[in-house]
């Protein structure tokens, strides 16, 4: 009898020992993580940095002079400050709408031609309904552009669900339809009266965003982003819509069984996506550019995808992220007007810290992909 009251005693003792020490592990296990994902893209950034110094350095050139510069150029002062937030602005707006799309695992390549639909209906916008307040034309134009980004997206998203095309092709052409598409309207329906280079005609005052520090060009827009990735978050974290999404992704078999409309959840987060993109076609018009011209994004789409992989695919991490591609495209300038470093170098630092990101991203997602799967084991 003392015997069988000591086993119970000791059986006891250990399940007390293992609840205490199962939140302990889970708490540990989390701490892990969140220093995994902190320390690991800074790793890949300095990597990136490493590789890049010693390529200016063969070039000959002093990487130490070059990547001060490159500081100086990104935090000198409040006028570069404001210049990294603008360009932060469409960056944070395309990556979160691709970190939708990338967890329902719908690889969104087009972001770029998204954007350019999404300009150009902004654009359109306002030109030729000038007449209308500030207080109606300014959102019109944001909706619009959000309307034809989510359009040009839904598109690739109906093509995958319809006929089972990859929406990683249907995305890369659209793009080009895009890019042609907005260049023969420059040089054609909607060039600028004048015609002497391929734009349009300027937006009208009532259009343009409000810039709320001046002397400098920052404007509202920078801000509406920072309100959209608090939204996105809290749609995919918070709500049912969001669990699909995410669940689709995850497993669309399992998905269907729970009841989810995968195909229904494809469109949504392609639109979604999309319209991110749109939005910020519409915000660079509108708040930066007044008009719409052929090259209108130095390739924020393809940045954008760098972006969200290397914020975890997660909205609040893309502000970050967005930051820190701002700083790099804000600062390469800089770089290369004051240290003299050709534009090729240039291009050749930035693409490198994008490769290290993007191969870091990626891995990421195996990596913790493989240990989801164990843990469903």
């Amino acid at each position: 009898m003392s015997d069988s009251r000591s086993d119970i005693l000791a059986l006891a003792e250990e399940r007390k020992a293992l609840s205490v020490e199962a939140p302990a592990s889970g708490l540990r296990r989390r701490w892990q993580v969140l220093l995994w994902s902190t320390l690991g893209p800074i790793a890949a950034i300095l990597a990136a940095f490493v590789v890049s110094g010693l390529m200016l350095l063969v070039a000959g050139f002093d990487p130490l002079f070059a990547f001060a510069t490159l500081l100086r150029g990104a935090f000198g002062d409040l006028r570069v400050i404001s210049e990294v937030l603008l360009q932060a602005t469409p960056l944070m707006l395309i990556g979160v709408g691709l970190a939708v799309a990338f967890r329902s695992n719908i690889w969104n390549i087009g972001a770029e031609g998204q954007f350019y639909a999404g300009a150009v209906l902004s654009t359109i916008a306002g030109i030729y309904l000038g007449m209308l307040p500030a207080v109606v034309l300014v959102p019109l134009v944001l909706v619009l552009g959000f309307v034809g980004g989510a359009l040009w997206g839904v598109l690739a998203g109906w093509f995958k669900v319809r006929f089972g095309a990859s929406e990683i092709v249907t995305t890369i052409m659209l793009n080009y339809v895009a890019i042609i598409g907005t260049g023969y309207l420059v040089t054609g329906p909607m060039i600028e009266q004048a015609g002497t280079y391929p734009q349009t005609a300027k937006v009208a005052e009532a259009a343009r965003l409000y810039r709320f520090l001046p002397p400098t060009r920052l404007h509202i827009g920078f801000l509406l982003a920072l309100v959209f990735a608090v939204i996105v978050y809290v749609l995919l974290f918070k709500t049912s819509t969001g669990y699909a999404i995410r669940a689709a992704g995850h497993n669309q078999t399992a998905a269907r069984y729970a009841g989810i409309d995968v195909e229904r959840t494809v469109l949504l987060a392609m639109g979604i996506s999309g319209g991110a993109a749109g939005l910020a076609g519409a915000i660079q018009v509108s708040g930066l550019t007044f008009r719409l011209y052929q090259q209108i994004s130095p390739g924020y789409g393809f940045t954008g995808i760098a972006v969200a992989l290397l914020a975890g695919n997660h909205p609040l991490g893309v502000i970050l992220s967005a930051l820190l591609f701002g700083a790099l495209r804000s600062g390469s300038e800089v770089m290369q007007i004051s240290a003299k470093i050709p534009s090729v170098l240039v291009f050749v630092v930035q693409g490198l810290v994008i490769l290290s990101v993007v191969s870091y991203g990626v891995y990421q997602m195996k990596l913790f992909g493989r240990l989801r799967v164990a843990k469903e084991g």
